[in-house]
């Protein structure tokens, strides 16, 4: 009598990607992009739409994704699977549920992407920090672009898809009414304080008590590409570590570079 031992033959290959940029995105749902960030950062994921490279170290007991173990046979051909499932995150952000599929990636009517036009954010896209979730507001890669509209009301809306209730660009209130930079934020609330327009294609903000040289100068602050109002005058004594921009409405099927 013959035995016949069949020994499984394991396989890997390893694709060299660059690192993701800090605070650049490095998965999530449908991402094809690279997952590795650079040294410093670490991918965390928040929703299952999206994972972002972010300072620090990663959790010695966390991982991003699931790992399969096979053990080698021992006295038969059967493969054995180990799964490790990821514990939970011990410092969870808030996330909204979306169902699969709903938001899509082409333009929904009346919506429009908006986007600065200049460097060094040219074609870079307003939306959350984490898509389609309440936070800072941001100026970002065309792969996470939100789709905005702007109501008979002066409100900015954040579509989410069919169903969902959407965001609103909301805008700092300051103390200080000559306080250079006033903060955006997406929050589930409508905005309070001043109003949005268009001069054409380009977005403005406007409040009665704070007279601005330009309506619609905009500054890019930090790493994080933080969006802020910019209450002085464009390109004049620009903030440390802020770049002058204007953002601008786009009706392209895609939000496209």
């Amino acid at each position: 009598m013959r035995v016949i031992t069949t020994v499984p033959l394991l396989a890997a290959t390893v694709a060299a990607q660059s690192p993701v940029s800090p605070y650049g995105q490095c998965g999530g749902w449908a991402w094809a992009g690279p997952t590795g960030c650079g040294q410093g950062y670490y991918c965390t994921t928040y929703n299952s739409f999206y994972a972002q490279c972010i300072p620090g170290a990663a959790p010695a007991t966390s991982t991003t994704s699931s790992s399969r173990t096979v053990a080698p046979p021992i006295t038969t051909t059967t493969t054995l699977v180990t799964i490790t499932t990821p514990p939970s995150n011990p410092n969870p952000t808030p996330t909204v549920t979306i169902p699969a599929g709903s938001v899509p990636t082409t333009l929904v009517s009346p919506n429009y992407w908006i986007r600065a036009v200049a460097a060094p954010n040219y074609r870079k896209y307003l939306q959350p920090a984490i898509p389609f979730t309440p936070g800072k507001a941001i100026i970002s890669s065309h792969t996470t672009a939100s789709q905005l509209y702007l109501d008979s009301t002066g409100q900015l809306t954040l579509y989410r898809g069919a169903g969902v209730a959407p965001l609103y660009l909301n805008i700092e209130n300051p103390s200080d009414k000559t306080q250079r930079k006033l903060a955006t934020e997406f929050k589930e609330t409508k905005n309070s304080y001043g109003k949005f327009g268009f001069q054409g294609d380009t977005l403005t903000w406007s409040v009665g008590e704070i007279k601005r040289p330009n309506e619609a100068a905009w500054l890019v602050c930090g790493d994080g590409k933080e969006l802020f109002v910019n209450t002085g005058a464009y390109g004049w004594d620009t903030p440390a570590g802020c770049s002058d921009q204007t953002i601008h409405s786009y009706g392209g099927a895609t939000a496209d570079t």
